[in-house]
């Protein structure tokens, strides 16, 4: 397939999808084509350029993803062919975000031209936490994303979708009952001995969820995106009982600034 740009959108946790995006990215314009990044969780209303083709990346949440991403996805607008791949990053397994997507997406008159999940080190399974094990997985990961933009390309990408299976299990991310339940077995807490008033979690949450006051204050918006507690620079948010040091991609900064 030949083509001169994407506009690729893009939300990152902890920073592996934007490690993938990044190496995507390289691989692309090292072919000559223009890459411009955008993240969705400051995109806003977009406007679909028909000469160019339209990337999406996010990590898998329960299966599918985050509710402020597939609102995003919703809200794109319809198309008559325009080109669009996705790539979704994951610590284990998905199963109802590659199918429904696409569906979405083809509804809309989109042309979709390719679907991947890469394997990426997480925070869920801390047991498995190991930080070699977490630079090589990291490494598989980002030569698998710069195969997979090699593969979109020269046309041998494909996005495949198994009905009804996937359309189902898509319920459980898109459910509002799943993430209320989550903000309860999840339940983020501070610790005001470590806590030095930064604000940094207040500015990485995507949604708005954290409300700086003498110390940061949790609402009951939270999609458990791991921002805050991933990047803390003094480690003092933590859930439950658990104070664990997380495992981050990137720096803080590279979430926030503007691109």
């Amino acid at each position: 397939m030949t083509f001169n740009k994407i506009k690729f959108y893009y939300f990152s946790g902890t920073g592996n999808t934007l490690l993938v995006v990044n190496k995507m990215k390289e691989t692309f314009e090292a072919k000559g084509v223009v890459v411009e990044l955008h993240r969705i969780e400051k995109a806003g209303s977009i406007e679909i350029d028909p000469d160019c083709v339209l990337g999406l990346a996010f990590p898998v949440a329960c299966q599918g993803t985050y509710p402020f991403v597939w609102d995003f996805i919703e809200a794109l607008p319809e198309t008559h062919g325009v080109s669009v791949f996705m790539v979704d990053t994951l610590g284990a397994f998905s199963g109802g975000v590659v199918g429904p997507a696409r569906k979405i997406l083809k509804d809309k008159g989109y042309n979709p031209l390719g679907a991947r999940e890469i394997s990426m080190p997480d925070n869920f399974f801390l047991s498995k936490n190991d930080p070699t094990r977490n630079e090589t997985k990291k490494a598989l990961g980002l030569k698998k994303a710069e195969k997979y933009a090699m593969d979109i390309l020269t046309g041998k990408s494909s996005w495949k979708r198994i009905p009804v299976i996937s359309d189902l299990v898509s319920r459980i991310s898109l459910g509002k009952t799943t993430w209320k339940v989550l903000r309860k077995l999840f339940k983020l807490k501070i610790d005001t001995t470590k806590c030095i008033k930064c604000g940094l979690c207040a500015k990485l949450c995507p949604v708005q969820n954290i409300e700086m006051k003498e110390y940061p204050q949790f609402q009951d918006k939270c999609v458990i995106c791991m921002r805050c507690i991933s990047f803390c620079p003094k480690h003092a948010i933590f859930k439950g009982k658990d104070n664990h040091v997380f495992y981050s991609a990137v720096a803080a900064e590279d979430l926030i600034e503007e691109v």
